[in-house]
């Protein structure tokens, strides 16, 4: 079986290929969510200030004609 080095804890440890690959993923993991939990607290106290300071910009237009317009 292939072995792979991992660094744990300051120190090189040489480990199976398999183990080595779910050290590694779930790093990674951890990674990703901790990316998308700043972003979304960007996006959402992004929001929430706008809409403190009155920049926000209301909704957005409507597409299409309205319901009164249309002919039956």
């Amino acid at each position: 079986m292939a072995k792979q080095m991992v660094n744990m804890s300051g120190d090189d440890v040489n480990v199976r290929e398999d183990t080595a690959k779910a050290y590694r993923g779930t790093y990674w993991a951890l990674f990703s969510i901790g990316a998308f939990v700043l972003i979304v607290a960007v996006l959402f106290f992004g929001g929430f200030f706008a809409w403190l300071s009155g920049n926000s910009h209301g909704t957005p237009a409507t597409s299409g004609p309205s319901q009164d317009s249309i002919k039956r």
